[in-house]
């Protein structure tokens, strides 16, 4: 999947007997989701050892309502469950310090039963954290500190769905953090609310930030001029807290950053983020670290753009039951893994090159580098041979990127070209029984 990026069996198995093959594998039930996620996370315990690393999740939705009378097993999915396929949630997980894509700590792939959607908000309320869909974000929490055991340090990042208080109770440890966007306005131990709490805090700090157009979004491209605040705040236990053996308040930090009016442009509302962690916090320059981390939530928002329409395309599998469905969508999430680690290389990692490229792979990447690289100095490959930036800059030539650091950099889309590319390359050698020597 990873070399052809392609869901359908057809392709990645080559031959109708490898069609075969590949179907008799994802129709056993003996082969699960958890244990194919089992394999695929396990590989990011060691690649995350001694390192401060965000363990970044978040849920999307595959939707599968163009095949609804081929495919048995969907539920309800999408605002108002009015189509039809099921949920997934991965978790990411980055090197905080050099912005490197490690891995995955946890995928959890499930089918939302109608009856639930039908049921009353007021009985879900009622029951149990562990029997609500919430606890997804509880329990992707606690796999990812067992896998990211020997990491020195553990940031899980989500957002505003992730606020529940029953996480910030049974989660943080001396080395495992949260840090999730305030969706809960939320009674303080000093009677007042959260929200009404940070406007009245003072400006502790100010910056300016580039913001890009978002088409659709009703946000032009402006010079932002953010104001950030900061404090100590100590929240108490929700009435309806299912868990009645959490502690009646938990002490955590909030980090609000609001955009002046002076920046704002005319009917547009300013940016603001609320952001609730257990990190501490006594000065600007962690505050601003704090934001840092939390930005780098959009790297699972790249991921899914990989899985789906930019990358893998895994919505348009051929499988016709819902449980064959997620078992290949556990399976794809590592071959857009590569991808993503990839994009995170075109900058100038440090990362190894051998994170997504065998021995022989490299010495044919080192072949074709020769045949990608221009006259002049700007088309040429300047990162070392043993990065994986080094890997990325040929992948995306393969791809169609010109080579050019004034162009737009290259993104899921040429990144997966260049690897169908590179396979082709690779597999016409291997049939000509051709030395890569």
């Amino acid at each position: 999947m990873i070399n052809r990026q392609s869901v359908c069996l057809r392709r990645l198995g080559g031959t109708r007997a490898g069609e075969m093959k590949l179907g008799r594998w994802i129709a056993n039930d003996k082969v699960t989701t958890k244990e194919i996620s089992a394999a695929i996370v396990e590989k990011s315990r060691l690649l995350s050892k001694d390192k401060h690393v965000l363990a970044i999740q978040d849920t999307t939705e595959l939707n599968y309502e163009a095949k609804i009378g081929r495919i048995k097993g969907l539920g309800q999915v999408g605002h108002g469950g009015n189509s039809y396929g099921f949920y997934l949630h991965p978790m990411l997980v980055i090197d905080a310090d050099k912005e490197e894509c490690l891995g995955l700590a946890s995928i959890k792939s499930w089918v939302r039963a109608e009856d639930e959607k039908k049921a009353k908000d007021r009985v879900r309320k009622l029951q149990p954290i562990e029997q609500k869909e919430s606890y997804r974000w509880i329990e992707s929490s606690l796999k990812a500190k067992q896998i990211l055991c020997e990491a020195r340090q553990v940031t899980i990042v989500a957002d505003r769905e992730s606020d529940i208080y029953e996480e910030w109770c049974r989660i943080p440890d001396k080395k495992t953090h949260l840090l999730t966007r305030a969706c809960q306005d939320r009674l303080l131990s000093n009677t007042k609310k959260l929200f009404s709490h940070v406007k009245g805090l003072e400006v502790m700090g100010k910056y300016e930030v580039e913001v890009k157009a978002v088409p659709g979004k009703r946000r032009r491209a402006h010079l932002a001029k953010m104001e950030i605040r900061f404090d100590e705040v100590e929240i108490n236990r929700p009435i309806k807290c299912s868990d009645k053996s959490a502690p009646n308040s938990v002490k955590l930090n909030v980090v609000d950053v609001l955009e002046s009016q002076k920046s704002v442009l005319k009917n547009e509302k300013p940016i603001h983020w609320c952001l609730l962690t257990t990190h501490e916090i006594k000065n600007v320059e962690q505050a601003l670290e704090i934001v840092h981390w939390y930005c780098m939530r959009w790297h699972i928002e790249q991921f899914f753009r990989v899985l789906q329409k930019q990358g893998i395309d895994i919505e348009s599998s051929q499988i016709q039951t819902a449980a064959g469905l997620m078992k290949l969508a556990t399976v794809a999430c590592f071959a857009a893994l590569r991808i993503m680690q990839l994009i995170l290389a075109r900058d100038g990692k440090e990362q190894s090159v051998s994170v997504v490229f065998t021995r022989t792979e490299c010495k044919l990447l080192s072949k074709l580098q020769k045949k990608l690289e221009g006259r002049t100095e700007k088309q040429k490959n300047h990162y070392k041979a043993t990065s994986l930036s080094w890997a990325a800059w040929i992948i995306a030539r393969l791809g169609g990127w010109k080579g050019y650091s004034s162009e737009s950099p290259p993104g899921p889309i040429t990144f997966s070209r260049g690897l169908k590319n590179f396979q082709v390359i690779r597999e016409g050698l291997s049939l000509l029984d051709v030395c890569i020597d």
